[in-house]
């Protein structure tokens, strides 16, 4: 037999070790479920590399990402108002910091293939300048009122330090320390009911509220997170969300199994990225930089970071609500303030 039919018969083997490999895989992914179908199409197509790899992920510790970016400073932040589902804008300090955001995503090369934020403006414009700086305003955008800021009822719109002078600091005190404690609701002809709003004219007045505590607004916003948001990542999405400092910190609260007393004090920095790596069942995977009781980490300068979320917590004790309060009138108070 001449070198040629030997180097004929050479490649011959080697295509049909090759497709008994394949098929091997094929057999693998079958016993996996339907959620590889994907798997299979692609290495059918020939991208057998992509596919062992997709593969790869799938029968080791499968991870996802989602980032959380609480919206910048508003105007009514700044005037230090309780600011609630009021459709204020960014001040011109939130529109930095939403800036920063982008440019802080775009040097950790994070890529998102869907956002997700609320229907109140200083999220939603949050989240274009976050986009706009990745260069992904492109991606769909799925806005939702489950997403918006607690409720404050009869407070809303009101300023904190002629709350106080009005309410007196004992009840100032059980509302702002309180997990399941609400504000007095909101008369409905008041402009503040959502149900005079006509960004809610589709939604059931049933399910409107007119005071929320940090208790209900996890119980509004946690429907979406499991019926939506947790579908599409694990369809393969990569999500950010732009929210408000309560809807973050009931999803993590929920993530990360915190208490209600502690997270009451738990500070969500502004204009600042929070990173979570999940795993296949939606659990938390703690990271190095995770700053407690989270297990996602802040995206930046730690040393910075924390001097930020300290200056929350200043921000929202006595420094702005005036003689009042007692020294201890920080972050130990806050629920949602």
């Amino acid at each position: 037999m001449d070198w040629t039919k030997q180097a004929s018969i050479f490649r011959g083997m080697l295509w049909l070790a090759l497709l008994a490999s394949i098929s091997t895989t094929f057999a693998f992914v079958g016993h996996l479920g339907p959620q590889t179908a994907s798997i299979t199409a692609t290495a059918r197509s020939g991208s057998y590399r992509t596919a062992s790899n997709t593969l790869f992920m799938m029968a080791g510790d499968k991870k996802y990402k989602i980032v959380l970016v609480r919206h910048g400073e508003s105007t009514w932040n700044d005037e230090n108002r309780f600011t609630g589902w009021y459709d204020c804008p960014l001040s011109i300090k939130g529109l930095k910091e939403a800036e920063e955001a982008g440019k802080a995503l775009k040097e950790a090369n994070l890529r998102f293939d869907m956002a997700y934020t609320s229907v109140l403006r200083r999220a939603i414009h949050t989240l274009w300048m976050c986009l706009e700086e990745l260069d992904l305003m492109w991606i769909p955008v799925k806005k939702n009122w489950r997403l918006n800021e607690r409720h404050y009822g009869a407070l809303q719109g009101l300023n904190k330090k002629e709350t106080v002078d009005k309410h007196g600091i004992e009840q100032v005190n059980i509302w702002r320390r309180s997990y399941d404690i609400p504000p007095p609701p909101v008369d409905k002809s008041s402009e503040h009911y959502p149900g005079n709003d006509p960004k809610y004219a589709d939604v059931d007045k049933s399910v409107l509220p007119v005071t929320e505590s940090l208790k209900t607004t996890k119980a509004r916003f946690l429907p979406l997170w499991e019926n939506e948001i947790i579908p599409d990542i694990k369809a393969g999405k990569r999500i950010v969300i732009a929210a408000h400092g309560n809807t973050i910190r009931a999803l993590v609260q929920h993530l990360d199994n915190i208490s209600e007393d502690v997270i009451c004090g738990l500070n969500v920095p502004t204009g600042v990225p929070l990173i979570y790596e999940l795993d296949e069942n939606m659990k938390p995977i703690k990271h190095a930089d995770a700053i407690a009781p989270l297990q996602g980490h802040y995206l930046g300068d730690q040393e910075k970071i924390r001097a930020k979320i300290e200056g929350v917590a200043a921000q929202t004790g006595g420094k702005k609500l005036g003689n009042h309060l007692p020294k201890t009138f920080g972050s130990e108070y806050i629920c949602g303030w």
